[in-house]
């Protein structure tokens, strides 16, 4: 069984410890109030599901998206395809999250059936089939495996995610399996919207909120995964870990929480006399996941505590 070089997710580790030391606090929460855990799970859907689709090209924004869902409404000048994509992808995540049990075991029958729940009514012929011919990705720097050899593909890279023999933590086992599918690439159309439901199971059974790509963050995403096929994971994983920390926080913003651990853009940091950081300053630190922080659209929120404990270290 292939593994991997894992030396580059080192330099990651503070940022895991951060991330598992939050997730923590959510267990200790655990089970969460009914109001709250419905309440987030459906935002959370609704952002996956708006964002999963429209970085592959759909057009309806998150309040459309929103409308079809719970109105089942129809958006004049949108295509049926792009209402299909919004009920199929709904329809996929109810799937995932009845197996994402803290025993479940990857399987490829699961993952055809993921596939075909995305294209279902979308491309009736390639639903929940593997693709029996070439395929390019435009942008990518590779090309993925002839048709032939996708099966063993496939089921080597779920026999990897089932037995762990490099021993990874989850999130970064969910993104060498992210990268690792989008390779292989084993279908002739909804690939991405596949793999983003996948890696998430991989999570959610482990106990994680989802790590949802954000459309904003589209050219960055695949500028991360041109750098996997190269080897190079540290970014992909970095997106990762800021994707569930997100998602995280949002949870643990349901709750009542210390006042000086609210999340506010770092705008609102700049002017206070125990921070002697600029603004560029912080969102570097973001960026780079130096402190705790999240990305809502094109803004980045953290709170004060986590540049004051970033200050002390």
């Amino acid at each position: 069984m292939k593994t991997y070089d894992i030396k580059e997710f080192e330099v990651l580790q503070p940022n895991l410890e951060r991330l598992n030391a939050k997730k923590i606090l959510l267990d200790n929460k655990r089970p969460l109030p009914y109001s709250i855990l419905t309440k987030v799970k459906e935002q959370l859907s609704l952002e996956w599901t708006y964002n999963s689709n429209s970085i592959e090209g759909n057009t309806l924004n998150e309040h459309e998206t929103q409308m079809v869902l719970l109105e089942g409404s129809t958006v004049k000048g949108k295509s049926l395809r792009e209402h299909f994509e919004v009920y199929n992808h709904d329809k996929a995540l109810k799937f995932l999250y009845q197996i994402a049990k803290p025993d479940y075991l990857l399987d490829t029958k699961d993952i055809l059936s993921i596939h075909e729940l995305v294209l279902r009514s979308v491309e009736d012929d390639y639903a929940g089939r593997l693709r029996t011919g070439a395929v390019r990705i435009v942008g990518a720097n590779f090309i993925p495996p002839a048709a032939h050899k996708v099966s063993e593909m496939l089921d080597e890279l779920v026999d990897y995610v089932n037995q762990n023999p490099d021993y990874l933590d989850d999130v970064l086992l969910s993104t060498i399996f992210h990268h690792r599918f989008v390779y292989i690439h084993p279908f002739s159309d909804g690939n991405g919207r596949t793999v983003r439901l996948i890696m998430n199971l991989l999570l959610i059974r482990k106990g994680y909120p989802p790590a949802i790509i954000l459309k904003a963050d589209r050219k960055k995403y695949y500028e991360a995964l041109n750098l996997a096929n190269n080897g190079k994971y540290q970014k992909l994983a970095l997106m990762m870990i800021q994707a569930v920390d997100r998602s995280l926080t949002i949870y643990l913003n349901s709750f009542d929480m210390e006042k000086n651990d609210d999340y506010q853009p770092i705008s609102s940091f700049v002017n206070e006399p125990e921070i002697p950081y600029s603004q560029e300053y912080i969102s570097l630190l973001s960026r780079r996941g130096k402190i705790d922080a999240y990305k809502e659209g094109k803004d980045w929120f953290t709170s004060k505590n986590a540049i004051l404990k970033y200050m002390k270290r």
